[in-house]
């Protein structure tokens, strides 16, 4: 079946990527499958300099999903390029590389390094970090916000750029427009519902930076909602991710619009997950007599 064309020269075998965060850098998964069998691998959140991460516990289990405040723990992009890129640069798949960042000048440092590096055709801008020269806010809350970090990076960085947005906003779709505007390629939606558990036996937070970021099938409802309001607004593609556990839910996401998906916690419970999805729209496609993976995006039938 052909391969997705998402633009600027990013062209997927099949609609099934690794979510970053969740498949390390692709090495820690071939054991369990072949990565040819999926569309590619989005790399974990890479920064200009090396973070620790925060303090743990970062993990809490919660029903049908998870709590994480792992921090970005990784060690920087020069590690990356020098270490890690001549071992995945073979991989027969596409690897994409999430970049994260606490200030302007960090998204760009970071993502001009990566534009130089000829096997990654994409990177995956996470602007759900907070913005230190603003007190915090995550630079993805807010349209100026968004439209500010994406048009700096858009201006150094010259292949596909895809923009990962939060849902912790009142309207994502404002968010959506204003990243388009400023030179997205695409968009990649959700990132995680902010979130906090308590542990009753000590009175104490489950985790120790007291909130994080909430992934997994509780989520998928409104990440299907997100994605179908957000392909309703804009004109470039919209990958959906959130809590994707089998092939029938990757479905929903293209059904609501979605190009691709992403598949994230549902690796920690399944390390094969994504090639079984990956067949998984490849069967239900031939059975409906698809011969194209555009034929299911945006194919939701509101009529009665």
């Amino acid at each position: 079946m052909k391969g997705i064309d998402l633009g600027r020269g990013l062209i997927l075998r099949n609609p099934v990527l690794g979510a970053s965060g969740t498949y390390g850098y692709g090495t820690e998964y071939t054991d369990f499958l072949d990565l040819s069998s999926i569309g590619g691998v989005v790399v974990k959140g890479t920064t200009l300099y090396a973070r620790e991460g925060n303090l743990y516990p970062r993990m809490a289990e919660t029903p049908s999903g998870m709590l994480n405040a792992v921090g970005l723990q990784n060690k920087g992009v020069h590690y990356f390029v020098e270490e890690i890129y001549p071992l995945i640069q073979k991989y027969p798949t596409v690897m994409i590389v999430n970049v994260s960042g606490s200030s302007i000048k960090d998204y760009v440092e970071t993502a001009e390094i990566i534009n130089s590096l000829e096997h990654i055709p994409a990177i995956e801008l996470n602007i759900s970090c907070p913005n230190v020269k603003e007190g915090g806010m995550a630079f993805g809350t807010t349209p100026e916000g968004a439209n500010e970090v994406v048009r700096a990076v858009r201006k150094v960085y010259k292949k596909h750029l895809m923009v990962k947005l939060t849902p912790n906003v009142t309207d994502i779709t404002k968010i959506a427009l204003a990243v388009e505007e400023a030179g997205a390629d695409s968009l990649s939606l959700i990132n995680t519902l902010l979130g906090m558990a308590i542990d009753i036996k000590t009175q104490r937070p489950k985790l120790s930076t007291v909130t994080g970021g909430l992934s997994g099938p509780a989520v998928r409802p409104i990440a299907v909602r997100m994605v179908w309001q957000v392909k309703q607004k804009v004109s470039i593609p919209v990958v959906g991710l959130g809590g994707i556990a089998c092939w029938e839910d990757a479905i929903e996401f293209m059904l609501a619009g979605a190009s691709a998906v992403q598949i994230g916690t549902f690796n920690f419970v399944d390390p094969t997950i994504c090639g079984k999805v990956a067949k998984g729209i490849c069967d239900y496609m031939k059975q409906k007599g698809y011969t194209s993976y555009n034929e299911l995006t945006g194919a939701l039938k509101l009529e009665c």
